[in-house]
This record gives C-alpha cells, sequence and structure tokens, in this order.
C-alpha cells in the first residue's frame, strides 16, 4: 500500500485551506486535493470587507485564499491537483481514488463547498461579482443608494431582499410564480417591507453590459412581455442578486455520509460525520450561516477533532 497520511482533506476553499493549516501545526502528515484552483466560491469575488483582519486597503478572494495557502503550505501541507473519482471512508485506511492516482489516510475531511444555483440568463457567467451576486452578506454594501434586483421567492430570497434594502435605493424582487414561497411570517414582513417591490410571474431572460452590469431583460412567463432594465447613466450599473438555491458538491459521498433532504452533509457540533474518522467542514454542511469566516471555523474544529481521532488510535 502507498502512503497512509494522518489526513487527507478533500478541497482547497477556506474551510479546507483552514483544516490544512491546523492540522499541519498539529504535525499531522496532511494532503490537500483540490481539482481546480484554490478558494472555491471565494476564488470569483472581487471585493471582500467583512473578513476578520482582512487588509483594510483592500482584500479581494483571490488575495485572500493566496495568503491561506501559503499559511497550510508553510506548515508542511502536501498538495495535489486532481478530480477525485470515489471514497471508499468506512473502515481503515480510507482510500480516495483519484483520476491520476490513489490515497489513504486515518482521517478523511469533507470540504468541497457548494455551489450557487445560477440565475440561468443569458450571459450570467460574464458579470459574477461585476452586478452579479449570491451573497447579500458579503457585498450589500457595494450597492449602497443604487437600484438592485433580487431573484427568488423563497425564505432566503424574501430575507435577502429586506436586508438589501438597508443599503439600496431601491429593492425589487422578481419571481417566477404570483405569489412567494417562503413562510407566511417571512412574507408579512416582506410586504409591509418599506423600499421593497415586487415584479411577479418574471424570470430575467438576458444581462448585458460594458464590463459591468448595465441592462437586463425580463420576461413575464405568463404574456411572454419582455421588459428592459438599464442603468441610470449618474449610477453606470445596478444589482443582480440570485437566490434560488445552492447545490452541495456531495454527490461523491452518497450513500456513505448522512445527508439532509437537499444533499447537505449532516455533523455535529464538532464536524462528525456519521462515520468514525470522517469530518466535513464549510458549506457543504448543514448549518445556517455560509461565510468564509464560519468555513474556516469549520476547518479548524475538524483538524483539531482528527487530531484527538488520531491520537486515541496510538
Amino acid at each position: 500500500m502507498d502512503k497512509v497520511y494522518d489526513v487527507i482533506i478533500l478541497g482547497a476553499g477556506p474551510a479546507g485551506l483552514a483544516a490544512g493549516l491546523y492540522s499541519g501545526r498539529a504535525r499531522l502528515s496532511t494532503l490537500i486535493i483540490e481539482k481546480a484552483q484554490d478558494g472555491g466560491q471565494i476564488a470569483i469575488t472581487d471585493e471582500i470587507e467583512n473578513y476578520p483582519g482582512q487588509q483594510l486597503e483592500g482584500e479581494s478572494g483571490p488575495s485572500l485564499v493566496a495568503r491561506m495557502t501559503k499559511q497550510a503550505e508553510k506548515f508542511g501541507c502536501e498538495r495535489v491537483s486532481d478530480l477525485v473519482k470515489s471514497v471508499e471512508l468506512e473502515g481503515q485506511p480510507k482510500k480516495v481514488v483519484c483520476a491520476n492516482g490513489e490515497y489513504h489516510a486515518k482521517v478523511v475531511i469533507l470540504a468541497t463547498g457548494a455551489n450557487h444555483r445560477p440565475i440561468g440568463c443569458k450571459n450570467e457567467e460574464r458579470f459574477v461579482g461585476r452586478g452579479i451576486s449570491f451573497c447579500a452578506t458579503c457585498d450589500a454594501d457595494f450597492f449602497e443608494d443604487l437600484p438592485v434586483y433580487v431573484v427568488g421567492g423563497g425564505d432566503a430570497a424574501v430575507e435577502e431582499a429586506m436586508y438589501l434594502t438597508k443599503f439600496a435605493r431601491s429593492v425589487t424582487l422578481i419571481h417566477r410564480r404570483n405569489e412567494l414561497r417562503a413562510v407566511k411570517s417571512i412574507q408579512e414582513r416582506a410586504f409591509r417591507c418599506k423600499g421593497l417591490d415586487f415584479m411577479w410571474d418574471s424570470v430575467v431572460d438576458e444581462v448585458d453590459g460594458d464590463d459591468i452590469l448595465q441592462k437586463m431583460v425580463v420576461r413575464n412567463v405568463k404574456t411572454g412581455e419582455l421588459t428592459t432594465v438599464e442603468a441610470d447613466p449618474d449610477d453606470g450599473i445596478f444589482g443582480l442578486f440570485g437566490f434560488i438555491g445552492m447545490i452541495p458538491t456531495t454527490d461523491l459521498f452518497a450513500g456513505q455520509v448522512d445527508m439532509d433532504e437537499r444533499g447537505y452533509i449532516v455533523t455535529d457540533d464538532d464536524m462528525h460525520t456519521n462515520i468514525e474518522g470522517v469530518y466535513a467542514a464549510g458549506d457543504l454542511r448543514h448549518k445556517s450561516l455560509k461565510q468564509v469566516v464560519t468555513a474556516c471555523a469549520d476547518g479548524a474544529i475538524a483538524a483539531m477533532q482528527a487530531n484527538g481521532y488520531i491520537s486515541e488510535m496510538k
């Protein structure tokens, strides 16, 4: 058998990198496997304002992640860039099969994250981080005194739309049905919320602009009528937030790790899954707040729990 690591971490987003940092500092042999660039969702975030201790003169997702990566490497984390094909998490050692190799460890920390469900409009990818956002908590401040549109009709969309009214000049919620899906108590608050308007039976078909979001086409799903929304010349931009759900990257672990009905991994407060020696950290985990700071906390806790588990094995 090839080398058996103490810890293998799947994913190099904030949760995975934090886990690597803490695992490495605990003198555990640690391997981080990531198929793409480090950072996950934060890697496409142009500006960050709410991460404790960030650079006040300006912080981007890539700059923050680059420092996290260097920290993990400083404490001895090995790295592999590869696509995970399958995992065997029960028993000892755990096995991770990738496209270009097979790896074994006493502990596996799952930190593969989640992806925002896209709005589904033409040109969407061009304007993510340039007018299109999926996190009001992260980006509301960037749209202060600007018009903002929110796509969705569930609890999260309505809650986030109300939150955005504290910053934006106006907020319009775009929903493909003629009534909200949010629970009644949230709906009641939304209909009383000043500055919040509604565009019913509508979807965003297309977005456009130069380097930033300046135009979108909204289609009424019942009549087919098209409405073009353009940024005020004095503003130069408006905001478009998508809140139509997240997709956890957990398919590989189905049938082994307990998940909720949406595919999020269920853990206790110490990141334990239902399998001994397997922990989950970050946005793939069932929890109330998905932010960089909570992902890092998850990773740190998972690594320290792994350290205790490995100590008991010796």
